[in-house]
Parts: C-alpha cells; structure tokens; sequence
C-alpha cells in the first residue's frame, strides 16, 4: 500500500513525556507544573494490594495528594469509573495520577470525563463528543503494553450489556507520561510478554491501517525493532532495568502512532472475545494477530515486507503474495518463544460462542480501518476459527 502522493495527514502526540529510573519520585513536579492543588491517585485493587507502588506515588506527591482510589479491576467497568469519579468530586480533586496498567489509565481517563462534565459516562461513548479539555491527568505506567498514556482511547466495559465501550477524544489524552522503568520491575513473565505483545499489535495495525501515515510508520516500525530485541529479555529477566526501559519506550510510541493510524480488525476480534471470555486483552490480540495477518495479506504485502525487515528477517528472497503468511509465522514463532498460549481455546473461549463474537465484532469502531473492508459476519468467524 504505497502512499498517494497527495497525502494530507495529521499527527497529534502532545503529551508531555519523562523518561528514566525513579523519574516517578518526581510526579509533585509534573503536578505542580499543572496549577493542581488536589491530586487523587487513581489505581487498580492488585497493585495496591501486593505492593508498596501506589504508597511511594502518594509520598512523592506529599500535601498534594488527597487519596487514593484503588478500586480498579482489569476490563474496568463503568460502575468503577462512576464509583471513582464519585470519591474524587468528594475529596475536590482538581488532578489525577493513575498508576497501573491500561485499566488504571483507562479508569481515569473516564473519570477525567465525569469530574469535568458530570452526568453518566455512557453518554460520552463515541468519537470527539467533548468540547474542552477535562481533568488534567498524569499516567505513571506500570506495565509497557497498551501505550494508553498517549492515546485519546479509552475502553471501558459495560458489564451489563456484556461489550466494551470505545471513548476517543483528543480533550482525554493524558498530560504527562512518566515512565519508569522500576515501576515494571514486578510485573511477572506471563504479563510482561501478553501487555508486550499487546504494543506489537498496535505498531503493526498503525502500519497497515486505512489511515497510515508517514510519521506514525516511523515510529511504529521503530517500536517493533525494540520490542523484537527487548520483550525476550524483560520476559527472561524481569530485573533488567535496560530492557524494561525500552520496552516502555516501545509501548509509548507505538501508541502514539495508533492513536493516529488507528488499528483494525486484530483489534475488533479482542475487545469482543476480553469482554464474553474475559481473555487478557494483550494475550487476545497475541493469538489474534497471526490470523489477522493472514487474512489481510493480500492487502497488505508490500507493508509486511517492511515489518518483518523491522522483525530482522532477510526479506530479499520473499515476495508480497508470501510476506503476509511469512510474517503471521514468524510473529506466532515469536509468542511461542515468550511462553504466551497459542489458541484462544487455550484462554478459555468456547468454540459455539464464537459466532456470537463474529457478529458483535463487526460493530467494533476499530474494524472500519482494517486495510480490507469486512461486513459479513461468516469471514470474521473464519479469522476466529483458526485462532481457536
């Protein structure tokens, strides 16, 4: 898919980005910066149970922290927002700091929303619905994976309709993104691999989105070669400090350029399955991505010449009709190498309830910039079948 040379593109990253070990210990500073008086932390109930990370965040912030909300759950829920928006309009926060992963960042992004605006989160679902800045919020990620410390997309599951809810706004991207290393020093392997591979599918979809641009290519293409070299040794190794750096740094630009190419159906196919199954959704996109790949390689062959050259694959003897096929074994070769399950069955979808999910999937906002246009439920359970 070579660019028209008439592209007209925009690329909008204006988080403010700190990076280094113990940066975190400087988050007053960043809070300062933004004119907040009351900061209220925002993260999730495991964090804040098995470790002292929320409590150091809540020290380096001294007089400026008001509480700390740790009722977060993975696939965070609208009944958790609303409870977090509710305790922080309490306590008058004028700041949040989540700490955690997607979920935390996810968490606070919704009640960024409902602190500013009020009303019900729900009624905020949607693409560009806000019309001013909300709550400032600086994210202090604790896993390098879901890159939501730059993206205007926030996902947030309706448990009583059984579906994620996509929230994308430029007025929630985050103000400041401080990544630590040593605030990934405990994730286990098992997680280091799926939130790592979960920033490789969005540097791969970016790349091959209906919305691809130049800059977005360049950093996504960037983040794979990091990934390749470091996710192995952060899995390997969870103590070593280089590797959990770059990969931070990999999962931030490659949601930097997802946030401006967007993703596609490897996504659409995730969030359906993470929220009937509940399946981890790094580990969903990890085993969804080889299928997806294949299903869009005659769409897609010249771009997936570029990212298995990025992956370190000598692509001279390999053709666009075989690149599709070539890159789905090599990224399936490279999660069996991290330890990740390959089949969703392994993550406990059942096979008859995949025709349900091919038909929700396709109401999914991310598959409208899949490189090949999809609308019939029958090619999305086919996808589905070979990753089950």
């Amino acid at each position: 898919m070579p660019y028209d040379a008439s592209l007209n593109f925009i690329f909008w990253s204006p988080t403010k980005i700190v990076f280094g070990e113990n940066t975190a210990l400087d988050v007053r500073i960043e809070a300062e910066n933004l004119k907040c008086k009351k900061v209220l932390i925002v993260t999730d109930k495991e964090l804040a149970k098995n470790t002292n990370i929320p409590e150091k965040i809540k020290k380096a912030l001294g007089n400026l922290c008001v509480g700390i909300f740790s009722d977060v759950e993975p696939d965070s829920g609208l009944h958790i927002v609303n409870q977090g928006a509710k305790f922080g309009k309490e306590l008058a926060a004028d700041c949040l700091v989540s700490v955690g992963g997607g979920s935390a960042i996810d968490t606070a992004k919704g009640m960024a929303i409902l602190l500013k605006e009020g009303g019900k989160l729900q009624d905020y679902a949607g693409f560009q619905v806000l019309t001013r800045p909300q709550t400032p919020h600086i994210v202090i990620p604790t896993t390098a994976g879901t890159g939501s410390e730059v993206t205007y997309i926030a996902v947030i599951k309706d448990h009583d309709q059984g579906r994620k809810l996509l929230f994308g706004d430029y007025n929630i991207l985050p103000n400041v993104a401080i990544l630590d290393p040593r605030m990934t020093e405990g994730l286990p392997p098992g997680l280091t691999a799926a939130t790592g591979m979960d920033a490789m599918c969005h540097a791969i979809e970016a790349i091959h989105s209906l919305q691809r641009e130049p800059m977005a290519d360049g950093i996504a293409l960037h983040a794979i070669r990091l990934i390749k070299e470091f996710l192995p040794r952060a899995v390997n190794d969870g103590r070593d400090m280089a590797a959990r750096g770059q990969m931070l740094i990999a999962a931030n630009m490659a949601g930097a350029a997802f946030s401006n190419a967007q993703v596609g159906i490897v996504h659409a196919l995730a969030h359906t399955v993470g929220a009937k199954f509940k399946v981890h959704h790094g580990l969903a996109n990890s085993i969804l991505l080889p299928p997806c790949l294949r299903y869009n390689a005659d769409a897609c062959g010249d771009v997936y010449l570029d990212i298995l050259s990025a992956m370190g694959v000598n692509v001279e003897r390999i053709s666009q009709d075989e690149a599709g096929n070539v890159l789905a074994d090599t990224i399936a070769d490279f999660t069996k190498r991290l330890g990740l399950p390959q089949r969703l069955r392994d993550a406990g979808v059942p096979r008859e309830g995949l025709k349900e999910c091919s038909e929700i999937a396709l109401s999914d906002g991310a598959i409208v910039y899949n490189p090949k246009f999809i609308s019939d439920p029958a090619e999305v359970l086919k996808v589905y079948e070979q990753a089950w």
